[in-house]
């Protein structure tokens, strides 16, 4: 699949001349080379880039790992379907459990935890495939969580450094991110298929990442703690109060569950539409990844030109939808055409990095701030049954042609989602909240650590 190297090299210097175009349209906070501060900052890079690296090693080959262990697509799908569920149900303790017994102390837990489900996948039992997804997706939640969260507390009480230069360090974290996904792509494809170390080679490399990582949190590290008191009960009431009390926050909701939801469909689908063409799986996620920082870059760039952010919001949704109404006709089981599925893949990965940075800015608008997290974990509910019921419902060994249907079905909750942002866009106009217009600072300037993490979080698609 020869396209797959054509489009890496193109997208890539497209995203380098929009990056560049993006990073001169924002204003930062003048920092200058203050030594302390620019030491702190390497201190946590040193520990947080190897995890996210160890992260997007295992994103090209999950499903091709379960693949050549001969699994057929619908238990393949009941793997996906327990990492989703662990997400929610385990992983929205995360906040609660860095808080009240350290972040330092959950970060060390995630590499080890993490380290394990990598090991775990050596095996070819499906029992122990299970738990080690479901080991994953708890490891997910740490991820996105204690390491932004131990950073935010000490930036802020331990160093006494302004707050103003927080949006700085996860400006340059989110630019890392993306390209480490793509190095991840790269190297992946190098050891899985070029060196013909197979599909779970990547997952073992991503071992040393996560001790690395590790080490240098306990080397580096001091301990923080959050609110040790706070009631996970109570919160999570407050919070579906608040959902059922505003309608733009329950009309948010919605448009993320449905979005977001047929992301997380993708990350299981885009392997079994390419894997007759049996293409280089690395390159394939590098080149999504570059249509991420894309989309992003695109975001960033028309909102400095003060076009509103939820006319942003509804171009990212109207690209996706193009993309699955393109893969309807392109996944025909009597006429596959998977390079077109590959270029409608693209086209949604780009929507897909246009709408993290804009939802983050909505959300950050609209939800109070004392009421994020539970808000949030709230959201990820219906988001995950509805990944876990088209997975296993149309995946059925009834259904033919399984993946066609699946993507008429997120076709219709793209469709749903689009019309509640019409309602949505109509409650903005009329309260005139949030603006409609982006002040060009980073988006993840935000005084919590729950908003920073949610506000500036790339996509674990890998996951």
């Amino acid at each position: 699949m020869i396209i797959s190297y054509v489009a890496l090299f193109i997208l890539g210097l497209i995203c380098i001349g929009l990056q560049l175009l993006s990073i001169r349209s924002r204003v930062h906070p003048a920092v200058g080379n203050n030594p302390i501060f620019l030491k702190f900052q390497y201190v946590y890079f040193a520990a947080y880039f190897p995890a996210l690296l160890a992260d997007w090693l295992q994103g090209p080959y999950l499903y091709r790992l379960y693949s050549h262990y001969e699994f057929d697509e619908f238990q393949i799908a009941v793997i996906y379907s327990c990492g989703f569920a662990s997400t929610v149900l385990l992983g929205t303790w995360a906040p609660i459990a860095a808080d009240r017994f350290g972040r330092r102390k959950l970060c060390v837990f995630f590499t080890v935890i993490y380290s394990v489900a990598c090991f775990m996948k050596l095996s070819r039992s499906y029992g122990v495939l299970i738990i080690a997804r479901v080991l994953s997706g708890v490891s997910t939640s740490l991820l996105f969580y204690a390491f932004e969260a131990w950073y935010v507390h000490e930036h802020l009480e331990s160093n006494d450094f302004p707050k103003e230069w927080i949006p700085v360090t996860f400006a340059k974290a989110t630019v890392w991110n993306g390209v480490l996904a793509i190095i991840a792509g790269v190297v992946a494809n190098v050891i899985a298929e070029w060196l013909h170390a197979g599909p779970v080679a990547p997952f073992i490399l991503a071992v040393p990442c996560l001790l690395i990582s590790g080490i240098v949190v306990m080397a580096k590290w001091d301990e923080n703690y959050g609110k040790r008191n706070a009631h996970f009960k109570r919160s999570m009431t407050d919070g579906l109060k608040c959902i059922l009390s505003d309608q733009r926050i329950f009309l948010i909701g919605v448009i993320q569950s449905l979005f977001e939801s047929v992301m997380y469909i993708f990350v299981f689908l885009w392997t079994p539409v390419l894997s007759k063409s049996d293409p280089p799986y690395g390159v394939v996620f590098a080149c999504f990844m570059v249509c991420i920082m894309i989309g992003s870059a695109v975001f960033h760039v028309l909102a400095s030109k003060r076009v509103p952010v939820v006319s942003l919001l509804a171009g990212a949704v109207l690209l996706s939808s193009i993309s699955v109404i393109i893969c309807v006709f392109s996944t025909h089981p009597a006429d596959p055409k998977r390079s077109v599925s590959f270029l409608a893949f693209l086209l949604m990965e780009i929507g897909v990095g246009i709408y993290f940075p804009a939802m983050g800015f909505v959300r950050m608008k609209i939800i109070p701030e004392q009421h994020t997290i539970s808000v949030v974990s709230w959201f990820r509910v219906p988001l995950n049954l509805i990944a876990c019921c088209v997975l296993m419902i149309i995946h059925d060994h009834e259904f033919k042609s399984g993946n066609r249907i699946i993507f008429v079905t997120c076709a219709f909750l793209l469709a749903v989602a689009m019309l509640c942002l019409l309602r949505f866009s109509a409650l903005v106009k009329n309260n005139q909240s949030p603006p409609e217009t982006v002040e060009m600072q980073p988006v993840a300037a935000t005084e919590t650590a729950q908003n920073l993490q949610l506000v500036n979080q790339v996509p674990l698609y890998n996951t």
